[in-house]
């Protein structure tokens, strides 16, 4: 479906235009960077992936559902979370968090950084520019580990009186 066609459709199913919406008049195929609100989930129009600067708005109770709402539909090259909520902040970069090749975090889905392992998951592709062991050569291994407690454990249950 082509972009101006997209948004037609949106429209034609109940989406509400936040902001842009409209053909940018030069050669080519090109819309303005369109928000759009009041469409369910599981329409065709939010599921198929337009190439476009175009995002859906939806409403959520709780972050697992925020979760599932980003990994409902088949493409997965790229998300983003934005949060100060250091727990979903973990949650959206790992196995239970976003299912997508690009995780983003405070930061838009423009695209790959540089350095990183490029490549999308699901119906938008699988492994990784230059092989799937490219992270690799752009990155380094760590042993991360966050106390989200007020106290202060010590490892193998070691305790001063």
């Amino acid at each position: 479906m082509n972009r101006l066609n997209t948004i037609k459709e949106a429209k034609r199913k109940g989406g509400i235009i936040e902001f842009g919406g409209n053909r940018i008049n030069r050669q080519g195929f090109y819309v303005e960077p369109t928000i759009i609100s009041n469409l369910n989930p599981e329409d065709s129009v939010v599921q198929n992936e337009t190439f476009a600067p175009i995002v859906y708005l939806f409403e959520y109770d709780t972050f697992e559902q925020a979760i599932n709402l980003n990994n409902s539909v088949d493409q997965g090259l790229s998300s983003a979370l934005f949060t100060e909520n250091i727990g979903q902040l973990f949650k959206w970069i790992g196995v239970q968090g976003s299912d997508c090749g690009i995780v983003n975090v405070n930061i838009g889905t423009s695209g790959a950084e540089i350095g990183g392992a490029f490549g999308g998951e699901k119906a938008t592709g699988g492994g990784r520019e230059s092989g799937s062991d490219a992270w690799k050569f752009y990155m380094r291994r760590s042993t991360i580990t966050i106390n989200y407690g007020k106290n202060m454990p010590l490892a193998q249950g070691i305790k001063f009186d």
